[in-house]
């Protein structure tokens, strides 16, 4: 027997759960970033020689295999067995990868074991929390509104964790950041335990699909395997790239052959609207893709043309991760009145246009300003990460609506995937281009050389060689980002295939069992 419908909880109980919710959000997407400025200070102390960086890799893909193989099985699960316990259980594990990593020592693969299960639980949080606001609030706009909180805590992370990571490392080394973690996750279970009401658990369901999990998971983790590639320089796809990208493609072909014969499903068909649903996915990876573009042209750019340093590419990029959490507040608080296809179209072809202008910068970006007043780098950056900050509470909006309240978690899940994986493919794509068209650029550019040859002579030789060098990277970049561009052009389309809400009248309940949420106090 299920549950009898129960009424939704009070405005000021919902908001404190989705606002609790925001914070495990924050706290595991801070440890996503913090290595990005100790990771020299980390791979020293596990004695990996500076000259030897792409050892230290699996630090790095380690998290990113755990965050992105576990979510749909933990969204699944939190479908099945409530929102409150699968946060509680995934900040436990979070405190258990963070103890493992501080405690590794000298071991690289107790470190890699360690971010791994961080990894695993704290990516959970984001998707779990998004199906928590769907629980919450049924579609309109304090929906909207909650979803942007939780895009903007996880775009924070962002912003802030290489600036936390580096505070925390500066005043008790880098294990502190992760020693730090145990007594906030625990604080943070309390607080769950407190804020989010047992009524917030949805229709329990005790089978789960744990062989169409743990197939997808691997599928995903293959996935993530085979596309890092530590030694880009050599090759696109790192040495066992195509063994494991085939064996991905099994495992994944093996996943949707279950699917069809299961009983149990990781997520069920039935009352799906599979056309917009699988809009959201596509338009999440499109968004995925031109994130990971920028996220490592815009340092290549900063330290090969405009003479900056890895920090000074950092500040340089923090115009557009700034941009982005204030996009993801904007499209919270603009979803009721644009809706999910109407956002993500604009949203995304906002990033478009900010692309096009990027691609477009002059050698000296630096120095150009809009009308005399307005830096054309930082505006462009800006345009572009507010952009891709307003798709993400309607694309997580659109997914919600296109699915029934039992399948939220894995619905929403599933959005964060598909952005992941945009950003794997994205960062092989470019890589693969920029490589080819760097080469065939520069094929006919001799080195200078200073012998037999006046001083004045070979200074004026290597200047003009240098511009060449400039101009070949300008056309690099400036063909990757016309490229990111027609991505998110291609997403924008994909937005017009969203579903309004005139256009369904009604939803299969509205989270919390309410078959009719207006009548039972939903429409706070």
């Amino acid at each position: 027997m299920l549950p009898s419908p129960t009424a939704a909880p009070p405005v000021p109980r919902r908001r404190l759960a989705i606002g609790v919710g925001g914070a495990t959000v924050l706290l595991a997407a801070l440890d996503a970033y913090v290595v990005v400025t100790v990771l020299t200070e980390i791979v020293r102390d596990v004695n990996i020689p500076l000259n030897r960086l792409e050892r230290a890799t699996p630090i790095v893909t380690g998290f990113l295999l755990g965050y992105v193989a576990g979510m749909p099985l933990l969204g699944s699960l939190s479908d099945r067995l409530g929102r409150r316990w699968v946060i509680v259980a995934c900040l436990a594990g979070f405190a258990a990868g963070s103890a493992l990593t501080a405690a590794s020592g000298e071991s690289l693969w107790l470190l890699v074991a360690g971010r791994a299960v961080q990894g695993l639980a704290g990516g959970a949080l984001l998707p779990v929390t998004m199906a928590l606001a769907g629980d919450l609030w049924p579609a309109g706009r304090k929906r909207g509104v909650a979803l942007g909180a939780v895009g903007t805590a996880q775009e924070l992370g962002s912003v802030l964790g290489p600036l936390y990571g580096g505070a925390v490392a500066a005043l008790i080394g880098w294990r502190g950041i992760f020693w730090i973690n145990v007594p906030l996750a625990v604080l943070a279970a309390v607080a769950v335990l407190a804020a989010l009401p047992p009524a917030a658990v949805p229709r329990p369901r005790p089978k789960v699909d744990v062989v169409g999990g743990v197939l997808l998971a691997l599928g995903l983790g293959l996935l993530v395997v085979g596309l890092y590639n530590p030694d880009p320089e050599r090759s696109v796809l790192p040495s066992w790239g195509p063994v494991v990208l085939t064996l991905a493609a099994g495992a994944l072909v093996l996943f949707a052959l279950w699917e069809r014969r299961a009983k149990t499903k990781l997520l069920n068909p039935a009352g799906v609207r599979m056309t917009p649903f699988l809009a959201v996915l596509g338009a999440s990876f499109c968004a995925g893709a031109a994130l990971m573009v920028t996220l490592v042209d815009i340092q290549l750019i900063a330290q090969t043309m405009l003479g900056k340093d890895a920090f000074g590419g950092t500040l340089l990029l923090s115009r557009f991760l700034i941009a982005l959490p204030v996009g993801a507040a904007a499209g919270g608080w603009l979803l009721a009145r644009w809706g999910e296809r109407w956002l993500t179209l604009t949203g995304l072809l906002i990033a478009a246009c900010g692309y096009a202008l990027i691609a477009f910068w002059p050698l000296n970006v630096l120095a150009v300003r809009y009308a005399g007043v307005l830096p054309r780098l930082d505006t462009d950056l800006a345009i572009a990460g507010f952009g891709l900050g307003l798709v993400i509470a309607p694309l997580a909006g659109a997914a919600l609506r296109a699915t029934p309240p039992a399948e939220h978690g894995v619905a929403s899940a599933a959005v964060v995937v598909a952005r992941m994986v945009g950003m794997l493919i994205g960062v092989a794509a470019l890589t693969a281009w920029g490589l080819h068209r760097f080469q065939a650029l520069t094929a006919n550019l001799n080195t200078p050389l200073p012998f037999g040859v006046e001083p004045a002579e070979y200074e004026r030789r290597m200047a003009t060689y240098q511009l060449a060098l400039k101009a070949a990277l300008q056309t690099e970049y400036r063909e990757i980002f016309i490229a990111a561009a027609g991505v998110c052009v291609a997403g924008a389309l994909l937005g017009l295939l969203l579903t309004e809400r005139e256009e369904q009248l009604t939803e299969s309940g509205h989270g919390l069992g309410c078959a009719d949420p207006g009548r039972a106090g939903g429409r706070s």
